[in-house]
């Protein structure tokens, strides 16, 4: 019969860092779903407004005399938006504040082409080629990389990168949950890096150039002082082998020694069986690359 004390001297101590990451973890699990925290903004909102109507809250308007939407009298009030004047103003404003967003166009312009290159297969093909093709020694350092740069295709990485990094690693006799977690990490984490301009740079220097107008009208009013969608390329093009390298190290020296050992032969599990038709590219998929 082993003895349970001798059994507890034998299990691995933690140190100070794994228990960290165990409360982080533990702290990460109590956060709600997106969308309600997108609801819980919303009230939040709405909440803040009646407060600062209530008490009628005001500061001097930043912007010029003569200003396009500047107050008369130079002074902003804050608008409760839990009276009925302030229902109105949700109920009348939910089309112009969606058609009057600056950025809109370009986005869904965008978005356009992302959606043609998606639905003919280039994107899954490419991201595809470049982890299937990585050497086995910088498979972790391609499925971070390729997750960076996923966001070129917006979604594309959450579906098709996340259960393909779990398919490859388990057919290399790595934890999948390894090569899930890296490339989960490289597409939250690296969303706005990239080599490429992506479909979120011209929705930053849309809203970047609305919040300049702001201050100065005037501002952006011709062409030569537009914020254009290359103006955090080089920042983003660092970040890119900077997250890549971050992304790498943390997988390779922290998540994969804290799951353990990984028993290859095991049974399928349920990603690596939807991920299963992921597999290399074919004839055809290769000539239209």
């Amino acid at each position: 019969m082993s003895d349970p004390s001798a059994a507890s001297t034998d299990r691995p101590t933690r140190g100070p860092f794994a228990r960290f990451l165990d409360t982080v973890e533990w702290l990460g699990n109590f956060l709600p779903h997106p969308v309600t925290l997108f609801a819980l903004i919303c009230v939040a909102v709405l909440a803040v407004s009646g407060i600062a109507g209530f008490f009628e809250w005001q500061v001097a308007d930043p912007r010029p005399e003569g200003a396009r939407g500047r107050a008369p009298d130079g002074i902003i009030r804050a608008i409760s938006l839990l009276n009925a004047e302030g229902f109105r103003r949700i109920a009348s404003g939910l089309v112009t504040n969606f058609t009057g967003f600056a950025p809109l166009g370009t986005v869904l312009v965008a978005l356009l082409g992302v959606g043609v290159a998606e639905r003919a297969g280039l994107l899954s093909a490419v991201i595809r080629q470049l982890v299937l093709g990585a050497p086995r020694s910088l498979l972790t350092t391609a499925v971070v990389f390729a997750a960076v740069v996923s966001n070129t295709a917006s979604e594309m990485g959450y579906v098709v990168l996340i259960p393909l990094a779990a398919v490859v690693f388990h057919s290399v006799g790595r934890n999948p949950l390894v090569g899930l977690a890296a490339a989960f990490a490289g597409v939250s984490g690296g969303y706005s890096a990239n080599i490429l301009i992506g479909t979120v740079d011209p929705l930053l220097s849309g809203i970047t150039t609305e919040a300049a107008r702001i201050i100065d009208p005037s501002y952006a009013a011709g062409e030569e002082n537009e914020i254009l969608p290359t103006a955090n390329y080089f920042f983003m093009f660092v970040s890119t082998f900077l997250i890549t390298a971050v992304g790498t190290l943390v997988t390779t020296k922290i998540v994969e020694p804290k799951l353990g050992p990984y028993d290859s032969g095991r049974a399928e599990s349920g990603v690596e069986a939807v991920a299963r038709g992921l597999g290399p590219l074919s004839a055809l998929e290769r000539r239209g690359l």
